[in-house]
């Protein structure tokens, strides 16, 4: 039972025992003056008829008159008249009259009306004695409206007294229930502060957790600067920051056989040539400065075009990875050209070759990377600043133009052309976490599932990736209902930007309360960092629901999302470009290392994606990855149960 709650019943009993001892004391004082009062009359009004008794010099007959008159006006039970012999000579006795009171009061307050005795004579002769005793119902009655009198005002003053105090307990309410969420969001991994109460006692405890926030926050931005350092070692070259061989292939690999990679793109290479004798003419500082110049070209491009990445594969060869297909040989040509008109200044021998390639979705890496070697090398036979370009487009996606296939993507949806592809995740253990499951759409009726890869930039230029993402919930949903295992689904970024995305969502899982548990959702890295405020959104609307949220492709940027603890998230998926050969590379395993240290201090399950070796599975799980995803694993039998 919460704090509130007690208090509130502290509260209720203390003025309902307060109200009832109230009413019981005040019932009890009221009696006892009713008993007293009933006494003193029946006494006086003995005294008083003794006297009139005596008057009548003993004449019977006027003094049964008498007794007769005052028994008739129906205020006394019982008038009686003893002779001094001890005989009686006048009783008269009514029966109890009635009472408005109820029978349960009469009883539970009963009144005596003791009997009044005074003494009756003719002179000095004792004629006797005369007893009277009055009716108690009046009393009763009297009583009974006292009592409900004074009840009503203990109550009035009660309801007062219990508007008091809840206000106090408001007012201790809102600044514990502000302690408690922050208790509760430190437990999900997020660091909140909370603005400090005016109650001394909730002061101190809203202090010490704000100061232990500021610690949590200070080690976890430390964590997060470890882990970018790691990242840095691990990914990147020491000289230019570009990504080095190792990550620039991984990145390339995993872009080739994603659910949601590129359908098509282009690959350049660029090379130095004779990278030696320009050291040796030049002088290293000089060919530094040269190599970061060429490395300066090639990051604006990353920074003009989404999804586009660079690195440095050895000492003298450059790759630039084009999202887009099409541009690979005007991108090596203008590439070309801006080199041509700065490296000259730093010596004549400063030159350079390029080649290009397109790619498709699904091409092999050693396929692509040998024909874009071919291209170079050809570039380099012809000379400095010569561009070479092998062109391969395999798809159907520049014939069908963007209305043909924004067509098809609304046909596809309409007609339910849709269907969820399953790959497993699984433990430490090998036990099944939930399974993976990406949209595949039909676009011709009899045409194959084409993964994401194919539809998904359209989807974004048609802005229908909110639908999508819906039917492929509602489709997750369906399967969960029919075998009840967990099943995590991808949300595009872009349906974030959809105001009324979040709330239909929250809606939906709110209608299949126990398959929302069983969901998992996942947006890719970019989202946290381009578009924060629209996920944190997004994981508040989904927290009551009890589906999960969780990053995918990530460990790019995670060391520089700042305020990564405010999401909401659940976990965070690695991509395959940072956990692929951590069994063969001590760096990248100590970065993984790290990362998943960072990201288990906010309480989040971290995943490897792509996992294609058995030794890489081993080295990840003792890095302390939580689950598994990818060829390797997708391989595995179910162990037994």
């Amino acid at each position: 039972m919460s704090l509130i709650r007690q208090i509130w019943l502290l509260l209720l009993g203390t003025l309902l025992l307060a109200f009832a001892g109230s009413v019981a004391v005040n019932a009890d004082a009221a009696r006892d003056t009713l008993q007293a009062q009933l006494r003193v009359k029946n006494s006086d009004n003995a005294t008083a008829l003794a006297l009139v008794l005596s008057q009548q010099k003993g004449d019977a007959a006027l003094m049964d008159l008498v007794m007769s008159s005052l028994f008739d006006t129906g205020f006394y039970r019982r008038v009686r008249l003893v002779g001094s012999d001890g005989a009686v000579r006048f009783a008269r006795e009514a029966q109890v009259a009635p009472v408005a009171a109820p029978d349960w009061f009469v009883r539970l307050l009963p009144i005596e009306s003791a009997p009044g005795v005074a003494q009756v004579s003719d002179g000095w002769r004792a004629l006797g004695r005369v007893e009277l005793e009055s009716q108690v119902s009046y009393a009763h009655d009297e009583l009974w409206r006292g009592t409900q009198r004074s009840a009503l005002a203990l109550a009035v003053l009660g309801v007062l007294a219990g508007l008091g105090g809840a206000l106090v307990v408001q007012r201790i309410r809102v600044p514990l229930e502000r302690t408690v969420a922050q208790a509760r969001s430190l437990e999900r991994g997020e660091y909140v502060t909370v603005e400090e109460p005016a109650v001394p006692e909730l002061l101190r405890v809203a202090r010490a957790m704000n100061s232990m926030v500021g610690r949590l926050k200070m080690v976890f931005e430390g964590q997060a600067r470890q882990v970018e350092t790691l990242r840095r070692q691990a990914n990147c070259d020491a000289l230019t920051g570009l990504a080095n061989r190792t990550h620039f292939m991984g990145q390339l690999g995993a872009l080739l056989h994603r659910e949601d990679g590129a359908a098509e793109g282009g690959l350049v290479l660029l090379r130095v040539l004779d990278l030696a004798e320009v050291n040796r003419v030049l002088g290293h500082a000089t060919t530094d400065r040269m190599l970061g110049t060429i490395a300066q070209a090639l990051q604006a491009y990353t920074a003009r075009v989404e999804g586009c990445f660079v690195g440095r594969l050895n000492g003298s060869d450059f790759a630039l990875c084009l999202p887009v297909g099409g541009m690979a040989d005007e991108t090596a040509r203008a590439l070309a050209e801006a080199l041509r008109a700065v490296l000259p200044a730093f010596g004549k021998p400063a030159v350079i070759a390029a080649g290009a390639v397109e790619l498709r979705h699904g091409v092999e890496l050693a396929p692509l990377m040998g024909a874009a070697d071919l291209a170079l090398a050809r570039a380099e036979a012809q000379g400095p600043f010569a561009v070479e370009s092998n062109i391969e487009l395999g798809s159907t996606l520049g014939r069908l133009g963007e209305g043909g296939w924004r067509r098809r993507l609304h046909e596809a949806l309409a007609e339910g052309r849709t269907a969820l592809v399953e790959y497993p995740v699984r433990d430490a253990t090998g036990r099944l976490m939930h399974l993976e499951c990406p949209l595949r759409l039909q676009m011709e009726p009899d045409g194959p599932a084409e993964p994401a890869a194919r539809w998904l930039p359209l989807a974004v230029r048609a802005r229908l990736t909110a639908s999508l993402d819906e039917r492929a919930v509602a489709l997750a949903l369906e399967a969960i209902t029919r075998d009840g295992v967990s099943r995590a689904v991808n949300l595009a970024p872009a349906s974030l930007a959809d105001s009324g995305f979040a709330a239909r969502l929250r809606g939906r899982l709110l209608q299949a309360p126990r398959e929302a548990r069983q969901l998992w959702l996942e947006v890719g890295e970019v989202a946290a960092s381009e578009h924060f405020d629209l996920l944190r959104e997004l994981g508040r609307q989904l927290r009551p629901t009890g589906a999960r949220l969780g990053l995918e492709h990530a460990g790019e940027r995670l060391g520089l999302i700042e305020r990564l603890f405010e999401l909401g998230l659940d976990y965070v998926k690695l991509d395959a470009a940072v956990t692929q050969g951590v069994a063969t590379d001590a760096v990248r395993a100590g970065f993984v290392r790290g990362l998943a240290t960072m990201l288990h201090s906010l309480s989040l399950q971290v995943i490897a994606e792509g996992v294609a070796q058995e030794a890489d599975a081993t080295a990840l799980r003792q890095c302390g990855l939580d689950g598994l995803t990818g060829p390797w694993v997708s391989a595995q039998p179910e162990p037994a149960r």
